[in-house]
């Protein structure tokens, strides 16, 4: 969402109450955290005068009660409808005339703020979050403007996106009774049915100064930061969050498969996914399944792309992907768009010949290799304060400590062959597979 306002903010630095300072590694990060309990993290890069400012949220839409979802999402929304001290019609116009540009995304496990900056408008952006953190004007007239275009939202990305209806029932199929199953953006019937007196409290309860971490990446130095930290969020109260949804086990074993034909679709679509580790639910092995990954099909150079792309000419596109970051367990991907003329069954059964050589062909070099490609990725990480943000944001939020985040170039340098090949086994050859073919209108007769 594209809504911000501005505000003239006088420069006065006020001493930080804060503790637990920690330095190292990939990103030369520092932390505290002020007394009300927010954790901040901060990420010096001096080579521009530049700064961007994120605040994470824990809370998302697998907090959201059965019957109100999209509440996490329509709050999002709302944060950007003004406060008690900032009016809804200065909020677009004095943010943008600052020059600072910013948006909001809401996930199943989080919501995220974030604004890109000259670092003179750094106070400005502080205030602003710190402002609506405890100030939002969540009234009736706020609330079902927002609402209803919410809902326009979410009509307008199913009925736009072709193969929506497809995404939302594979995850239903791959999560069945688990929060995850949901979408972030609630079913129409619900958010239409969503009350004002639920978001409040909603609001009250998750968007809490010890419920956030807030990163600052860019030319500011840790004792600066500590300072504008405590002035603009130092005196917002601690208060107890919300209560956490409690995750139900999933059935990881057998195979389930979901075809479906939509129109608008002209070309075969195959994705294959499993339930695996996140760092919340086994976090020894989120390196092992990283490198797998990139191994696997991230990238032209790419084990599966090599072989079914390059060498058979059976696909068009292949890869993988991982997600680890979740409060719930992880998925491992493998997505793949085969040739004309290629049918699912099969491409399905060359993908699963692939998969299966691929991992056999795991050795020290193969690793290696993967390794250094991921490694060479992070270099650019303290030249672009954005892309640091949002990792360090997203591996904070995940549950890591500084030092593992710090750590974490190296923990990938340490990742061994056999503990990948061993990895790749356990989950792609033993956990539950869940199947989704999607076809063109008529795929299944032509």
């Amino acid at each position: 969402m594209n809504r911000f306002i501005a505000f003239i903010v006088s420069l006065m630095f006020l001493s930080c109450g804060c503790e637990n300072m920690a330095k190292a590694g990939m990103f030369d990060a520092e932390e505290f955290y002020l007394d009300n309990g927010l954790r901040v993290i901060v990420i010096p890069n001096h080579k521009a005068p530049i700064v961007r400012q994120m605040l994470w949220y824990k809370v998302g839409s697998v907090d959201e009660k059965l019957g109100e979802g999209g509440m996490a999402h329509l709050l999002e929304h709302l944060m950007f409808r003004g406060t008690k001290k900032v009016g809804k019609d200065e909020y677009n116009k004095i943010i943008q005339e600052n020059g600072i540009d910013g948006n909001a995304f809401t996930s199943k496990d989080f919501t995220v703020y974030y604004q890109s900056m000259d670092i003179s408008r750094l106070e400005l952006a502080m205030f602003l979050e710190a402002d609506r953190m405890h100030n939002l004007n969540l009234s009736q007239e706020n609330f079902e403007l927002e609402r209803d275009i919410v809902f326009q939202e979410r009509k307008q990305m199913v009925d736009n996106s072709p193969n929506a209806p497809f995404a939302e029932n594979l995850r239903s199929l791959i999560w069945g009774m688990h929060p995850y199953a949901r979408p972030v953006t609630g079913q129409p019937s619900e958010i239409m049915g969503l009350k004002l007196e639920h978001l409040r409290d909603f609001y009250r309860r998750y968007y809490v100064p010890n419920n956030a971490i807030l990163v600052l990446s860019g030319d500011i130095e840790p004792n600066m930061a500590k300072k504008l930290a405590e002035k603009y969020y130092g005196n917002l109260k601690k208060t107890e969050v919300g209560e956490r949804v409690d995750f139900p086990d999933v059935d990881k074993n057998g195979e389930t498969r979901l075809v479906m034909e939509l129109p608008q679709i002209n070309s075969t679509r195959l994705t294959n996914s499993w339930i695996v580790p996140s760092y919340q639910t086994k976090n020894d092995e989120i390196y092992n399944l990283m490198v797998l990954s990139k191994y696997l099909g991230e990238g032209e150079t790419s084990k599966l792309y090599k072989k079914l792309v390059k060498s058979k000419k059976l696909a068009l596109a292949v890869n993988s992907s991982y997600d680890f970051g979740g409060r719930s367990y992880g998925t491992f991907s493998i997505g793949i768009l085969p040739k004309d003329g290629i049918s699912a069954d099969e491409m399905q059964q060359a993908l699963d010949k692939a998969i299966d050589e691929a991992i056999a062909e795991i050795d020290i070099k193969e690793i290696e290799n993967t390794k250094h490609k991921m490694r060479a990725g992070l270099v650019y990480l303290r030249d672009n304060p954005n892309e640091a943000a949002s990792i360090a944001g997203a591996l904070a939020a995940s549950g890591m400590s500084l030092q593992e985040m710090e750590n974490y170039e190296d923990n990938i340098a340490a990742v061994e062959p056999d503990s990948v090949k061993k990895t790749a086994e356990k989950y792609l050859r033993i956990n539950k597979r869940i199947g989704g073919v999607l076809l063109p209108l008529g795929g299944l007769n032509g």
